[in-house]
């Protein structure tokens, strides 16, 4: 799961879709700083953050499957 999970155990998909923009704005910060100043360790955390977007998509899809199951 990602690092950016809440604390309060939310399984929403809401949830999830809050954490991916809460993400996608540090993506564009990082863009931000590697534009400025490309530097290795920064093009690292832009690598972490797609992968956790990637995560996250995963999450969601599958917490949507579920909600649409128990519907």
């Amino acid at each position: 799961m990602s690092g950016f999970s809440s604390p309060s155990r939310d399984e929403s998909p809401a949830q999830t879709v809050r954490t991916i923009g809460r993400l996608a704005q540090i993506l564009i910060e990082l863009r931000d700083e590697y534009a400025e100043r490309p530097r290795e360790d920064t093009m690292s955390q832009i690598e972490q953050c797609l992968d956790e977007l990637v995560e996250l998509r995963d999450e969601l899809k599958a917490k949507l499957e579920h909600e649409r199951d128990e519907a």
